[in-house]
């Protein structure tokens, strides 16, 4: 007998949403299985029945999974099965983490799954939105306890006019990728992606979405209260007042303040370590206390910090509320790569190196996106443990590296040329030396310099910085901070990342452990990282390199772009690839050969790439009467010479045509291997015959 459930429908952007409670996963505590047109997406979520032991965090675990027959493939591979997740998957993990995190209770120590299953995609109709809105509502009908609902909602920017949820053909004219999360009165994440987005065009565009999402969030109401499950009762993991007030005795107000009142991070951290050394040593005989006594210093140490940045206006390291931190930039760091450059924002500190290469390593693409199949610019960030002075062995990129590289490369990805203008693959590596703060941001500064440096001719520099904030008992009661450090981002309210140019923003990522943001903060974070960031570029990059240089490094390849006719490319390869592999190991050359005729010769040495894009051009180029050319002799006969004009046509010079005088034998004027000028003085089409001369009468006609 098949299962009764329930279906809720609401027209979202001119596409029908359906929602379906109960049809499938019985057994989770949340599901809905969501059409959004002929998208489907399956959103779960479970939780743990008894809290994790000896954890001071919410273990909370977000899941975006694609399967390659949601768009009719079958995977690649000898295995034939989806492996590790796709940079997208990574980055949908991330951007449903971050609105849901904060309206879980912070003292909620189960362990919770939220898992999506990508089935079935319509381009027009975004599986990462469907899998964000899904979540949003198997939490809210779920007994999980949850201060929701959330919505999102994108917006694209199209011929000057905010498009809602844009189909796939508006994303890709679109000048803004912008994705809003709401709760019913705050916005609470904000992702985008723009093409110098002016500000005030952003934060219309945020408030747009947000009225979507006050929609959205009604609708998910109706589904909670048709449908949805009593919250579960849970075992909080307060620390006892007792506790803190012990902990408060110990170590009195002044002196907390005094320790964390510093501009040097280690200092800081190595002063609250012996303050909590002491807690332990004077709780020693309350064995109950002891392992919560780190989890009472951190809230201690959180609630010192806010009273003193909120109540005192008194920021850790000294500065003002609107001050960065100290700055400098210098390139050319590394002397044989293409290009680099050095970042440092007080204690957090980047160095950046830009590699060029031909369009044949550009990285390839299998995922959801049909229309996606490579990547010509990659930004990629490594985030070491040395870097915060930790020991941990490198296990590869995680979800942060991950997410921070895309970030930069976000921003970054506007003012990258056309292929046509520069035909390379470009590949950018932000190497963490030190990290205080926004290392992601100060990436984007590195990245920027070092691309310059390396001869990308960018359309501008770009810079980025992120804001703070820290707020009181009311929606008015709130101070935003420019240029955060790692303990303002620790205890504080909000990460607000801006990157831009002169002209507008290219990137955002907003993420918040409150219940969200007013729009007065939004307005004000906005105005104070474009202030911040038109410092940067005047004051800091400007001077060290305020363009791209004319030429690129001379250990970069140098590539030549030529185009023929499509029809030709078959001449250029030859039968298994002889003609062009002639020409590659002639030359020293790589060749790349697009189906629309683009033809991309690459070498170090500029003479040999120029020989090589010859041969080509001599190749396509139909041979008539009274061109020149210049080849090896390659056979001699009794009758004349041949002469290799292209690796695949050959012509031949009579014995009376070698010189102006009577010549008795062929080698008495040529030899194999000479290199002889010549020119065409017939062509036999019907009998695939060229016949040339050098007699220097002839030459001169």
């Amino acid at each position: 007998m098949s299962k009764e459930f329930k279906s809720f429908s609401m027209e979202l952007a001119g596409r029908t949403l359906t929602v379906e409670i109960g049809r499938v996963c019985a057994q989770a505590n949340g599901a809905a299985l969501m059409h959004y047109g002929d998208t489907v997406v399956l959103s779960t979520a479970t939780s743990s029945k008894q809290p994790r032991e000896g954890i001071d965090f919410f273990p909370l675990s977000v899941e975006y999974n694609e399967r390659q027959y949601a768009v009719g493939k079958i995977p690649g591979g000898f295995m034939k099965r989806e492996g590790k997740p796709s940079e997208n998957a990574v980055l949908t993990d991330r951007v449903i983490d971050r609105p849901m995190r904060p309206l879980f209770p912070k003292d909620y120590r189960n362990d919770v799954t939220l898992e999506n299953l990508v089935m079935s995609v319509d381009p027009d109709c975004s599986p990462e939105l469907t899998a964000m809105i899904g979540t949003a509502i198997a939490v809210t009908i779920s007994d999980i306890p949850f201060d929701g609902p959330c919505a999102m909602t994108q917006v694209g920017l199209v011929d000057g006019k905010f498009v809602i949820n844009p189909t796939n053909d508006q994303k890709k004219v679109s000048d803004l990728a912008l994705t809003v999360a709401s709760v019913k009165d705050k916005v609470i994440m904000i992702e985008a992606g723009a093409k110098e987005v002016p500000e005030q065009v952003m934060i219309d565009a945020i408030y747009e979405a947000h009225e979507v999402n006050k929609k959205l969030i009604a609708f998910i109401n109706e589904i909670r209260d048709a449908v949805g499950k009593e919250k579960q009762e849970y075992v909080s993991a307060v620390v006892p007042e007792e506790l803190m007030n012990a902990v408060k005795e110990i170590v009195p107000q002044e002196v907390m303040e005094t320790a964390v009142f510093s501009d040097d991070k280690m200092a800081r951290d190595k002063a609250v370590d012996e303050l909590t050394e002491r807690c332990r040593e004077a709780l020693a005989d309350k064995e109950e206390w002891l392992p919560l006594i780190g989890d009472a210093m951190y809230q201690y140490e959180k609630k010192t910090v806010r009273k003193m940045i909120l109540k005192d206006h008194k920021r850790p390291d000294g500065r003002q509320i609107t001050e960065i931190r100290p700055l400098s930039a210098e390139i050319d760091l590394l002397p044989r790569v293409h290009g680099s450059a050095m970042f440092t924002r007080g204690q957090t500190q980047i160095v950046d190196v830009c590699t060029l290469a031909p369009l044949s390593e550009v990285q390839r693409i299998e995922g959801m996106d049909v229309d996606i199949k490579s990547k010509r610019y990659l930004h990629q960030y490594n985030f070491p443990s040395y870097s915060v002075g930790e020991t941990r062995v490198s296990r590869g990129p995680g979800r942060r590296e991950i997410g921070h590289g895309a970030l930069a490369e976000r921003a970054l990805l506007p003012m990258i040329p056309d292929e046509e203008e520069f035909p390379y693959a470009i590949r950018c590596v932000s190497e963490t030396m030190e990290s205080n703060g926004s290392t992601s941001q100060a990436s984007v500064c590195a990245s920027s310099l070092a691309l310059m440096a390396a001869g990308v001719p960018i359309k501008r520099p770009v810079a980025g910085i992120s804001c703070g904030l820290v707020t009181g008992e009311t929606d008015d009661d709130y101070l935003v901070l420019t240029d955060i450090q790692g303990i303002e981002d620790f205890f504080g309210d909000m990460d607000f990342k801006v990157a831009g140019t002169e002209k507008g923003i290219t990137a955002i990522q907003m993420d918040i452990k409150i219940h969200g943001l007013t729009r007065p903060i939004v307005e004000e974070a906005i105005a104070r990282t474009r202030e911040a960031r038109m410092y940067i570029l005047n004051n800091i990059m400007n001077p060290v390199i305020a363009e791209p240089r004319p030429e690129v490094s001379k250990y970069a390849p140098k590539i030549v772009q030529i185009k023929i006719d499509p029809k030709k490319i078959g001449d250029v390869v030859g039968k298994q690839g002889k003609v062009i592999n002639k020409i590659i190991e002639d030359y020293g050359v790589q060749i790349d050969i697009e189906e629309d005729g683009s033809v991309n010769v690459a070498g170090i040495d500029q003479e040999m790439i120029d020989k090589a894009v010859q041969t080509i051009k001599n190749i396509v180029t139909d041979i008539e009467a009274g061109m020149v050319f210049t080849g090896p002799v390659v056979r001699i006969l009794e009758f004349g010479a041949f002469v290799s004009l292209t690796p695949n046509k050959d012509g031949m010079i009579h014995i009376s045509r070698l010189a102006d005088r009577r010549v008795a034998k062929v080698e008495d004027v040529v030899n194999i291997g000479d290199e002889v000028t010549v020119k065409v003085i017939k062509v036999d089409a019907a009998r695939d015959r060229i016949d040339l001369t050098m007699r220097p009468s002839d030459m001169k006609k």
